[in-house]
Parts: C-alpha cells; sequence; structure tokens
C-alpha cells in the first residue's frame, strides 16, 4: 500500500486515464518468459466527486488481462472490497453492518487469514460475500516466477476449496503490484485481478484518527463504478462504515458485487434487493460443501 503515494505522483506527472494516448501494446507470448516483470505500482491521484487519474499506460495493461480498477458502464454503482492480512478483531463488526444493511463485499485474504480466521471466514461465505485470493503469503508478485505465482494462488485456492468449499475466482495483487506476466498468469488461471479506484492511509493501525477522519477521507472522493480498497484492521473504517454506506445510498448509489462485473442489461439488475440478487450469483463462485 505504501506504494500508492509513488505511484499517485507519477500519475500526476505523466498522464491518466482519458487524458493521455496509451503506450501499451498487448504481448502474444508462448512462455511466460517471454512477458516483462518490470513492476507496476497501482496508484493515482484522487479527485472529489470524480474517478481518479490513473496512468494510461497501467489501465491498459491492467485490462487487456481482464483486471478492473473502476466500472465504467454502470452509474452509480459501489463496489465494496476489503484486505485481509490479519485480523485485528473488526472484521465481525464490519460483517454486522454489512448484514443489516444488506451490502454485498469481497474480502482479500491471505493463507494465514484462511487458516486462523475460520468463524470468519465461514460467516462471509455464509452471508453472501466474496472471498478473494491476496495470495499465501502477501508474495510481491512482479519479482515472484510464473511458478510461485502459480503455487501462491493455486494454493490458497485449494486451502479455500478443502476447508470451506469456497471456489476463488478473483485476486488482488498485494500492495497493488502487478507485472504483464503476473496478470497473464493470474489470468491463465481463471482470475480477475481487482485492483481500486479509491484508497486513502486506513492500514496503520498505530495512527487511527477516529471515525470522522474515516468518514471525511471516503465520502468526498465516491465516484460512478468505483472500486473501494478499505482496510478492515482499521478501527477509523469499523466505526465510519455504517454512515459511510448510509451516506452513499443517499447519494443515490447502489452497492453491488464483484461478481456483477462485466454484466450488462437485465442480468445485473437487482431482483428483490441487493443482497439477494447477489447471494444468487454468488453460488458459481462458492460451491459450499453441505
Amino acid at each position: 500500500m505504501k506504494n500508492i503515494i509513488a505511484a499517485a505522483a507519477a500519475a500526476a506527472m505523466l498522464g491518466c486515464a482519458g487524458c493521455a494516448v496509451s503506450t501499451y501494446e498487448p504481448a502474444a507470448y508462448q512462455s511466460y518468459s517471454e512477458l516483462s516483470s518490470e513492476a507496476v505500482n497501482w496508484g493515482f491521484v484522487r479527485r472529489k466527486n470524480a474517478e481518479p487519474e490513473v496512468l494510461r499506460r497501467d489501465v491498459d495493461m491492467l485490462e487487456a488481462y481482464g483486471g478492473y480498477y473502476i466500472d465504467e458502464t454502470r452509474p452509480k454503482a459501489l463496489y465494496l472490497t476489503f484486505d485481509e492480512g490479519y485480523e485485528n478483531g473488526y472484521t465481525a463488526k464490519i460483517l454486522d453492518i454489512l448484514q443489516a444493511a444488506k451490502v454485498p463485499a469481497a474480502f482479500f485474504v491471505t493463507g494465514p487469514y484462511l487458516e486462523n480466521q475460520p468463524e470468519l471466514i465461514e460467516r462471509m461465505i455464509r452471508e453472501g460475500h466474496i472471498v478473494g485470493n491476496h495470495t499465501i503469503n502477501h508474495i510481491n508478485m512482479p519479482s515472484a516466477s510464473a511458478e510461485d505465482i502459480k503455487s501462491e494462488l493455486d494454493g490458497l485456492n485449494k486451502m479455500c476449496m478443502e476447508k470451506y468449499g469456497c471456489e476463488m475466482k478473483y485476486v488482488r495483487p498485494p500492495e497493488g503490484s502487478f507485472s504483464e506476466k503476473s496478470l497473464a498468469v493470474s489470468r491463465d488461471m481463471g482470475y480477475k485481478t481487482i485492483l481500486w479506484s479509491f484508497a486513502y492511509k486506513d492500514w496503520d493501525v498505530n495512527t487511527q484518527q477516529g471515525a470522522q477522519y474515516a468518514f471525511d477521507n471516503v465520502v468526498p472522493y465516491l465516484h460512478d463504478g468505483a472500486i473501494l480498497l478499505l482496510h478492515a484492521v482499521s478501527s477509523d473504517n469499523a466505526a465510519a462504515l455504517e454512515d459511510i454506506i448510509n451516506y452513499a445510498k443517499e447519494q443515490g448509489y447502489e452497492f453491488r458485487s464483484l461478481n456483477e462485473l462485466g454484466e450488462t442489461g437485465a442480468s445485473a439488475a437487482p431482483e428483490n434487493g441487493l443482497m439477494t440478487a447477489y447471494s444468487r450469483r454468488t453460488q458459481y463462485f462458492c460451491k459450499k460443501s453441505s
């Protein structure tokens, strides 16, 4: 996450999605060794009430391999995602708020979290949320070999299937760091790479400043199709989440599932409330054992 600051500065200097010509051309390849391992550290310049300024080349690379950082097709949609490297005591409260508000979310977890938090993982699945792949060991994906990336992703997915009967279909690169090679490996394994169009410095548990601080850092930057990244270790986020959700709904936003990315038309429309529609779509991704 520290990479966000440096990448945001680069975005400010070098151009942004929608305001610069792309310099990226996807490569044809027969072997992953033919693809670049150069690290792209995801970041952007935030803009109030509008999508952020992002390097056009980074966006084009992400989208060329089937990834998302925003939904450009659905106005007033929001996608709520949480990163879970370890448990800090706030996830149960977050789940309570989501359940009461009938809001779907995605939780990107690591191996230790999946292994050590069975009650929370079971609850995420039971209540219709996505459990996403954040690699077993929170690795830096650009510096890893193709085989190591496969091992990290497949190992976590197998653990999730064995323990919870849930197949992972989404991956979030740790710290938002990826490469052409890591995107290709992830896509070829059947994953959609999910980045974000909103984040703020919320991961440092030693610099929490209260619910109002979180609220003031989130709501001015809501925008159409936003994929929001929040860290569940943050006491600020847990304290502000209900107010953030209520404010967003008052502004006409609808919280949707990552499973709806890429859908169009009637199939994407909520039925009898977002949570009902969301839970129905989740069955493909979470084949829960009886």
